[in-house]
């Protein structure tokens, strides 16, 4: 299977998965033949791209680190958790456990598929972009903790942490939340003011261990002292603090939002390992980045030499090589064939772009 973008979308085209929408039904089952009514649903929800089978990759599979029923189901559970604190209530006590509980299966899909990298082509509900996120840091957070050799119990309240970073934003007034643009001075001390916010109302009701609350507290601290609340710099940031500061930054960076496109997995894994020792925790930042595959297994790529291909297999020590699948020279379709781009033979052939 492979990516497509939604505005390379056409009639014809066959799902490869089932798509769910935005409350976590089922939306388009895998195998449909995508029709104009299938289309018109797909970009009324405002999805970047879906995965579709061909002849080119039909035997390419894509092994997601967690499953799409999952996912959407832990969207959803996620946004009732953040509209009802928006108005003022706290979570049951079977919310919380149903919550727990999501963190723990996102956990055992991870650890049971922990050889992969992760493969991000994401397809994020654009509206809903603020549970998606959330959801998306927790899973990455998990993978960065694993890596990290945590026990279960610790990745739990990683996850946990991780998935209720950003509650405090049900504070802030929506009007900066979802300001399409830059925020101004007084705008943007109101928006540092989420993660405190979010702490202080963690520690009523939600049964949230105190490594994880201070994860949230730390996840806008920075590794040179240069974040907020506190300015703490280096090690006295909160070793969850610091996972999920990585983690938050890649995937705001590779999310569209009103006011920008999202960047390539590349370009945001490039900005990561630039900020490595300012920004974020270098060890940390090496361990993400052999875990995060640039460039996704069934993400078609533009070559240095002219030619297109499709990824089919990454590595973790050369992740800017993956293995592909050429199916088109200087825009000709020809027949595919595969090159593993970290054999040395062809060191000059590199990724310019994903297309």
């Amino acid at each position: 299977m492979r990516f497509v973008p939604t505005n390379c979308l056409r009639e014809g085209m066959i799902l490869a998965d089932n798509l769910y929408n935005n409350y976590g039904e089922l939306l388009l089952s895998g195998g449909l033949v995508l029709n104009d009514d299938y289309l018109k649903s797909i970009r009324r929800l405002k999805y970047n791209g879906i995965y579709i089978d061909d002849d080119i990759s039909k035997d390419i599979p894509v092994l997601n680190l967690i499953s799409e029923t999952i996912k959407a189901k832990t969207v959803k559970g996620i946004r009732d958790v953040f509209i009802q604190s928006e108005n003022g209530r706290k979570p049951s006590h079977k919310q919380i456990v149903s919550t727990k509980a999501m963190v723990e299966e996102i956990i055992e899909q991870i650890l049971s598929r922990e050889k992969l990298m992760v493969n991000v082509v994401d397809m994020k509900v654009f509206d809903d972009y603020t549970y998606y996120h959330s959801v998306n840091v927790a899973v990455l957070s998990i993978v960065i903790g694993v890596a990290l050799g945590m026990e279960r119990q610790e990745l739990c309240e990683l996850g946990y942490a991780a998935l209720l970073h950003d509650i405090g934003k049900v504070f802030i007034k929506k009007d900066i939340l979802n300001k399409p643009g830059k925020l101004n001075r007084e705008e943007f001390e109101e928006m540092k003011k989420h993660s405190l916010l979010g702490c202080e109302h963690i520690k009523r009701g939600y049964g949230m261990s105190e490594i994880s609350v201070l994860g949230i507290l730390d996840h806008h601290e920075r590794f040179d002292g240069n974040g907020y609340p506190n300015n703490i710099r280096e090690n006295r940031i909160s070793r969850f603090g610091r996972i999920i500061s990585i983690v938050d930054v890649y995937d705001a960076l590779t999310s569209d939002r009103p006011y920008r496109k999202g960047l390539l997995p590349a370009e945001a894994m490039e900005y990561i390992m630039a900020s490595s020792g300012t920004l974020f925790d270098p060890e940390l930042v090496q361990i993400f980045a052999r875990k995060i595959a640039p460039y996704s297994v069934g993400s078609s790529v533009l070559l240095s030499n002219g030619n297109t291909a499709i990824v089919m297999e990454n590595y973790e020590e050369l992740c800017m090589r993956p293995r592909i699948r050429v199916y088109q020279e200087q825009g000709r379709d020809v027949e595919p064939y595969e090159i593993d781009l970290s054999d040395y033979r062809y060191l000059n052939i590199t990724i310019v772009e994903v297309v």
